[in-house]
């Protein structure tokens, strides 16, 4: 009997971990896609498909939602004037399809516009104190020193809109992050030099890419080239 009743007591803990019982908060961020009319004539072109970052991140929300279930805080933070700009160039509705997103899966859509309101969001957009942020996932342009939330979209093989390695111990706090928080760029090179230096600011391990990842369809992204691999820079 007392036997049994341990192997109770030890599902229910299981099942509240596996059903969202957890007290953490899970950002996605999205960085914005690039304009084709302006990539369409390089060699190695970007985003000829508007959704690369926007399907990526959707597959993600998913896997946290089947693993923390349905009442996890899952935040989703998306770069707006860069889909604003697309926008243009497509016949159809970006924000419509992004939305639906926010619809199917109960997420927390936000907005944001400058690496400023990313970080606000990361520092104080929950309290802190209660809600860490239990995983992290950024998809988007990147380099071994930055998120570029804009890449060829404003500028056209320049970002006007990034978040560098030497700015993270001015805008991220310590402590933001749980103990065990998953944390992981999907963008390319950052294992190179900023996942040692968010190490540095935070406290959480970064898992990023030596060398470049390939964006795809129906699956998370996946390195590109057969030297590359997931590292955290340490």
């Amino acid at each position: 009997m007392v036997r049994m009743f341990l192997v109770f007591v030890a599902s229910l803990a299981f099942s509240s971990v596996a059903f969202g019982q957890d007290p953490g908060e899970h950002i996605v961020v999205t960085g914005g896609v690039s304009l084709w009319d302006w990539e369409k004539y390089k060699l190695e072109p970007h985003d000829h498909w508007w959704l690369n970052f926007v399907r990526a991140s959707r597959l993600r929300i998913e896997q946290l939602r089947q693993q923390y279930g349905p009442s996890a805080r899952i935040t989703w933070l998306v770069y707006r004037r860069g889909y604003e700009r697309r926008q243009k160039q497509e016949s159809e509705n970006l924000f419509s399809v992004i939305q639906s997103v926010r619809d199917k899966y109960g997420v927390n859509l936000i907005y944001i516009n400058s690496s400023d309101q990313l970080c606000g969001y990361l520092d104080n957009g929950m309290d802190r104190s209660r809600y860490k942020i239990g995983s992290f996932d950024y998809f988007g342009h990147s380099n071994k020193a930055c998120f570029m939330l804009d890449y060829s979209n404003e500028i056209g093989s320049a970002s006007k809109s990034w978040l560098h390695e030497n700015e993270l111990r001015e805008k991220l706090r310590r402590g933001i992050f749980a103990s065990n928080a998953q944390v992981k760029s999907w963008g390319c090179y950052t294992a190179e030099s900023m996942s040692k230096k968010w190490y540095q600011a935070t406290g959480a391990r970064m898992v990023g890419a030596v060398g470049k990842t390939q964006y795809m369809t129906n699956e998370l992204p996946v390195l590109a080239t057969s030297n590359g691999r997931w590292a955290t820079g340490m």
